[in-house]
């Protein structure tokens, strides 16, 4: 499980999975543009990691305003493989698969100053259900990582996922 702090870290860096590097190699995901389409050169490929799709959720966060990211507070963004089993009945989700990404926390307009102790907002990202998802889709991967985790700070903001579908309706 990897995790993802913004503003009270150093320079908004990952915290590294024990024995990875700090930083890992990004050259496997923007060298997938290019694959040939030979079947058999797709056999050593693997799937991103944990930390190659942490550090992909970091750079997608980065690229986003900075006016954006200034109320993002303290929010943590966490990468998980897949939702746990209660996150699952919570959500009343059929398969693992159902969620590519949640948000646990309450909204920014909900939250009380005056409240002793608040737990920080987080975001989640299911790593293998936006594989999964990648793969089926002609979409990029930084593409839906893009689309995941600004969906899920939308619900930190306060927003429903009503009215994140009519913001993008009117979008296009």
């Amino acid at each position: 499980m990897g995790r993802l702090a913004y503003r009270d870290s150093p320079v908004n860096s990952i915290a590294p999975r024990r024995g990875a590097s700090a930083r890992p190699d990004l050259r496997y995901i923007s060298s997938m543009a290019n694959f040939p389409s030979d079947p058999l050169a797709w056999r050593p490929v693997k799937a991103p990691s944990l930390a190659e799709l942490e550090a992909l959720a970091a750079d997608v966060f980065r690229l986003l305003p900075q006016h954006f990211r200034d109320l993002c507070g303290n929010l943590v963004i966490q990468v998980d493989d897949f939702p746990s089993r209660q996150v699952l009945r919570a959500m009343r989700a059929t398969s693992e698969f159902d969620l590519l990404g949640l948000f646990q926390g309450i909204g920014l307009p909900f939250r009380a100053e005056s409240a002793p102790l608040q737990m920080p907002n987080m975001i989640w990202l299911y790593r293998r259900p936006i594989l999964d998802y990648w793969a089926e889709h002609d979409e990029t991967l930084g593409a839906i990582v893009k689309h995941v985790l600004i969906h899920e700070i939308g619900h930190h903001f306060g927003l429903s996922d009503d009215d994140m579908h009519a913001i993008e309706r009117a979008a296009r």
